[in-house]
């Protein structure tokens, strides 16, 4: 069974930063993982991917201030978060797919991910 265990989440002011991180196993070596994200009353929606080989990917929301890395010897995936806003506040999903390519302009489709870990919180206050 694969697992997906967030934590770094927390409440920040506006411009501030916070680093999530998501503990798995060795499958941040072979498949494409992402992090998305899920706003109250809105629809989960897909934050930033990486593929098996490091090719990334980002929603236009967060271009420039987010970053997305992995650790393949920690099996651990991160995203650093930097001049985050109010409209950020969200539950922060790490997920996985079967496949190593995260599927182009597909990546944000959230059926294409199979694995979900719980979710962490984040809160940015004005």
């Amino acid at each position: 069974q694969v697992r997906l265990v967030e934590s770094g989440g927390g409440s920040v002011q506006a411009g501030g930063s916070l680093r999530l991180s998501c503990a798995t196993s060795d499958i941040i070596s072979t498949r494409c993982m992402a992090w998305f994200r899920q706003a109250p009353g809105k629809e989960r929606e897909g934050v930033a991917g990486i593929e098996l080989y490091g090719s990334l990917t980002y929603a236009d929301s967060v271009k420039g201030r987010f970053t997305i890395s992995k650790d393949n010897d920690e099996n651990t995936l991160y995203l650093q978060m930097t001049s985050l806003i109010p409209e950020d506040t969200a539950i922060y999903y790490c997920a996985a797919t079967i496949w190593a390519a995260c599927g182009g302009t597909d990546w944000r489709d959230e059926n294409r991910y199979k694995f979900w870990g719980q979710g962490t919180q984040v809160t940015v206050s004005s």
